[in-house]
């Protein structure tokens, strides 16, 4: 048996980002964590993210895209140890161009909780986060101080925050090689 555990913390909203600079990339969920991890055994990956906001009335498209949300999170939930943490989206009003703002809830406490709980309880001794918000440092700080290494992953397109590069203990950036590793096969049509 490993000494070595590790676990994932995905913040969707930000690889929803990191993926659209790359063409909106359609990836291999299971290769995404085995890339992440590379040798280190894997206890969980967690996927926190929220679905699309639902008017009162959607209209057919909002069904549609709330649906199809809904659809793509339960078949990651079906990954082997996959984890999904939804938020929730709240309407904030709109910006000077009239469109809609919305802010994700819940999403940066629940991975930030997570982060510390697998290392006080000593699950893991490795954490690979896909973020780029400061907001974690803390979390990162108390992980590190249980002995637990910190690896974030992010996108030259979406640079994270200079504090949590310095914060970490090591940093990837995800390349096209490595998108390019994880795509999900194109569909040939017939």
């Amino acid at each position: 048996m490993s000494l070595f555990r590790g676990a994932i913390f995905i913040d969707g909203g930000y690889l929803d980002q990191v993926l659209l600079g790359f063409g909106r990339a359609r990836i291999d969920y299971s290769k995404l964590c085995s890339a992440l991890l590379q040798d280190v055994p894997l206890l969980r990956t967690y996927y926190y993210h929220c679905l699309p906001y639902q008017p009162t009335n959607p209209t057919q498209d909002q069904r549609n895209e709330f649906s199809n949300a809904e659809k793509f999170q339960r078949t990651l939930s079906r990954l082997p140890s996959f984890t999904i943490r939804r938020g929730r989206l709240a309407y904030r009003g709109t910006d000077d161009a009239g469109r809609s703002v919305f802010e994700q809830k819940r999403v940066d406490v629940a991975l930030a909780t997570d982060l510390v709980m697998h290392a006080t309880k000593r699950l893991i001794t490795h954490a690979v986060l896909v973020t780029g918000d400061s907001d974690f440092i803390p979390a990162v700080e108390i992980a590190q101080s249980e002995g637990v290494q910190i690896t974030l992953y992010y996108a030259q397109n979406i640079p994270p925050h200079d504090e949590l590069l310095d914060a970490v203990d090591a940093r990837k950036c995800i390349t096209q090689e490595i998108i390019d590793e994880i795509k999900r096969p194109e569909k040939v049509r017939t």
